[in-house]
């Protein structure tokens, strides 16, 4: 990002950024509510309610940016290996936060979409997330995918157990398998790959999050703790995004 870019008003820098073309699709690793609870003296808990109250603000101003995709890492399949009082928190969180944000996404046209495991989440929480789903099914602004006891290698792996069940039954023959036959097994089907990934926090991975998908993907990491993370930031990450030239492999 330019000093120039730096030193707008977050008005200006809005302006500016929706005055170039826009990546169509902007996923986030959500990263650092421990440390930011942590530094304060607080119980890693406190990080994650403030990182809900940060996501709300993203969502919002990717709205307001006109995003067609917003992807959010919320809890991974390797999470269940924190200890339990904090797990049951966050199922706890995530069950009371679909139903405060539900109206809102709902007057906001966000269309909600969920991918990874929801079999593994305790019934009350499937029961809400399958309720918003469905209460946001016919919208047509935002999609906002939630990533949720989400894992890119489990992902890959049921894609390609999928396509061996279609070729040993004999419905699909082994050369057809292609790039977009094993994208159309993936969880993400119908929705394009990322264009931006964004991680906060600094940590320098990517965390099974999307492997397949972001084989192209421009990557932006912030040293900022999620929680603390504003929709500045969000535009700080897509102006330096705009300014970048996307090859391809090629030249």
């Amino acid at each position: 990002m330019s000093r120039a870019t730096a030193e707008l008003t977050e008005e200006a820098l809005l302006a500016a950024i929706k005055a170039c073309p826009l990546p169509r699709h902007a996923a986030i690793i959500m990263d650092g509510n421990g440390r930011w609870a942590r530094g304060r003296g607080l119980p890693r808990i406190a990080g994650h309610r403030e990182g809900v109250k940060a996501a709300r603000e993203i969502v919002r101003a990717a709205g307001r940016l006109g995003l067609g995709y917003l992807t959010l890492y919320a809890f991974s399949s390797e999470n269940w290996s924190r200890p339990a009082g904090e797990v049951e928190f966050l199922m706890g969180l995530l069950e009371s936060s679909i139903d405060r944000e539900l109206p809102e996404l709902i007057e906001s046209n966000v269309r909600l979409r969920v991918i990874g495991r929801l079999e593994a989440l305790a019934p009350s929480v499937r029961r809400g997330v399958e309720r918003a789903l469905e209460a946001t099914r016919a919208n047509s602004g935002l999609t906002l995918v939630i990533a949720l006891n989400y894992g890119a290698r489990r992902e890959l792996v049921e894609a390609i157990r999928a396509l061996a069940r279609r070729v040993a039954a004999g419905e699909l023959a082994p050369e057809a398998i292609d790039e977009a036959r094993l994208a159309e097994h993936l969880d993400t089907r119908g929705v394009p790959d990322p264009d931006l990934l964004i991680r906060t926090s600094g940590e320098m991975r990517i965390s099974n999050f999307l492997l397949w998908q972001i084989a192209y993907t421009e990557l932006w990491v912030t040293p900022t703790l999620w929680p603390d993370f504003s929709p500045r930031d969000l535009y700080q990450a897509i102006a330096d995004f705009q300014q970048r030239s996307r090859r391809f492999g090629g030249v």
